[in-house]
Formats: C-alpha cells, structure tokens, sequence
C-alpha cells in the first residue's frame, strides 16, 4: 500500500467512523483489507475501494469491512471500578428521581452487548438495595450490525463472564450448556440495541438521559472530534446525569455544564442541576 492509497483509506475511514489512523500505524488498515480483499479475490486496493464506495453493493462490503475493523475485546464487567461507580451514582439517583419516574442508561459502542446488560444488571441491583420495583431502560448503540445481532441473542460463554460475580451469573443468567449462558427474560426486555454511528451523534433521538456509558470509544479519535462528540454526550444528560468516559481518552475535554467526579479510578463527570433564579418584586 502505497502513501496516496493509505490516505485514500485513512481519510474514508475517518469520515465515516472517526476512527484516524496515522501513517506510522498502517499496517494494522493494511493487514484488515488484505484478508478481506483476499475472500473476495480482489488484488488491488483502489479496486476495493471501488467496490466499497460503489451503491448499492457497497453498503454490505462497507459493513463487513467494519466488523474486521472495529473488532474490539469485550467482557462482561470489563471496567469493575467504572461499573461500581455507577451502581453508587444509580442507587442515589433512584431515591432523588420524581416517584415512579424511570432511569435512562445508554451504553454508546455496546459492541456485542456485555457492557449494557452489565449496566442493566447495575441498575438493578441499585434497585435492589432501595427496595423499590425497577423501573429503567438502557439503549446499547453500535456501528456494527453483526456485534448487534449478538447482543440482541443475548447468549453468552462462560470466558465472556469471567469478571462477574458468581451471585450476579446465578440471578441473571440460564446456563444453557456446560459453558454457555442466556440472559435472563426479565432482565433481556430491560436493553434495547440499535444502529447508531457516534459520527453522526447528532442524528440519535437520545435525550435527558441518568447515565452515559462510553468507554473506549473514542480512542482512535482526533481530539477536536472527541471534543464533539463529548460536547454533545454532555447535553444528553438530564440535570445531575452522570457520563463516564475511559481514562486516558482525553486529557483537555471539559465542559461547563459538567463537574468532575472525585474518583481517581475512573474518569466522570455529573451535569450540574439548573440555577433557580428568584426574582424579588417591590
């Protein structure tokens, strides 16, 4: 792969997922398309680019070749101190909601769904301990159609939870063989999966949301475009919501609607409540 097609690719990329590769790090573009290209018995990659761009065939090429890109390692309570802070937030976000009102989670890049049913088992949990009946819903978005479709079976191996808490597999989840694991019904109905683009964020309906997960993310983002997307997760928060991104993802974002939360295991912050202004007559 020479320079002009790399940045052929690299700025396709970008484009369409946020997702910059440098020039220094081609090989990991350049080893993605040679597997591809060769299950299609195609030798040159301007021909594929070709054939990726070309509509309406391109759309499920693109979209195959998203999945080898975008592949990224998942397990269920993956960031335990990020979970555990939002079990924290969630069981006094509970008692501090309007009776009966319903907690909003939305799990951004939920992969193959590990990260949102583990939110959900969260969230039930914080119920739990409120004795109150759960009432909350969480959103599970990706770009990936096929990581999608897992999550919606909700099946699982025991490897894929290996961080849990045996408790927690024992009330969640139906062992279906001798390694593999169903999400239970109850909790299943709780998340909802959909395609969303994070490039697009503007586009997603999401809104007045308690929690926003998003976690790994944005790590092959440009800083300006981190900067965008986070601006516009921090106003999808509903007054006192709380946003939990990966460490070391962004060391400049701040917002002003936003303050930090005082945890040095993982990185959030909390929008702050609206001033109530009052005005004196005379």
């Amino acid at each position: 792969m020479n320079e002009t097609q790399f940045q052929s690719w690299q700025t396709l990329l970008e484009e369409r997922t946020g997702m910059y590769i440098p020039f220094e790090r081609r090989s990991l573009l350049q080893s993605s398309l040679v597997i591809r290209m060769r299950e299609i018995a195609c030798t040159d990659y301007e021909e594929y680019l070709g054939k990726v761009l070309e509509k309406p065939a391109g759309v499920m090429e693109w979209s195959t070749l998203i999945d080898r890109l975008m592949v990224r390692e998942t397990r269920f309570c993956r960031n335990t101190e990020s979970l555990a802070l939002v079990q924290r937030f969630l069981t006094k976000r509970i008692i501090d909601k309007s009776e009966g009102a319903p907690v909003n989670i939305w799990s951004v890049g939920c992969c193959t769904g590990e990260e949102p049913y583990s939110l959900a088992i969260a969230c039930n949990e914080a119920y739990l301990e409120n004795d109150l009946t759960p009432r909350f819903g969480v959103s599970g978005t990706d770009i990936s159609l096929s990581a999608l479709q897992i999550a919606r079976a909700g099946q699982y191996s025991r490897r894929q939870m290996s961080n849990m808490d045996q408790e927690w597999i024992s009330r969640y989840f139906e062992q279906t063989g001798e390694e593999q694991f169903s999400v239970q019904p109850g909790l299943k109905q709780k998340v909802c999966f959909s395609m969303s683009n994070i490039v697009d964020i503007e586009k997603n309906p999401l809104r007045n949301l308690d929690v926003i997960y998003c976690q790994n993310v944005l790590v092959y983002f440009r800083e300006e475009k981190k900067i965008k997307v986070l601006d516009s997760l921090a106003e999808r928060l509903a007054p006192g919501g709380l946003l939990v991104i990966a460490q070391g993802e962004t060391s400049k974002w701040r917002h002003q609607s936003l303050e930090k939360v005082d945890d040095n295991l993982t990185l959030a912050f909390v929008r702050k409540e609206p001033t109530v202004t009052t005005q004196i007559t005379h």
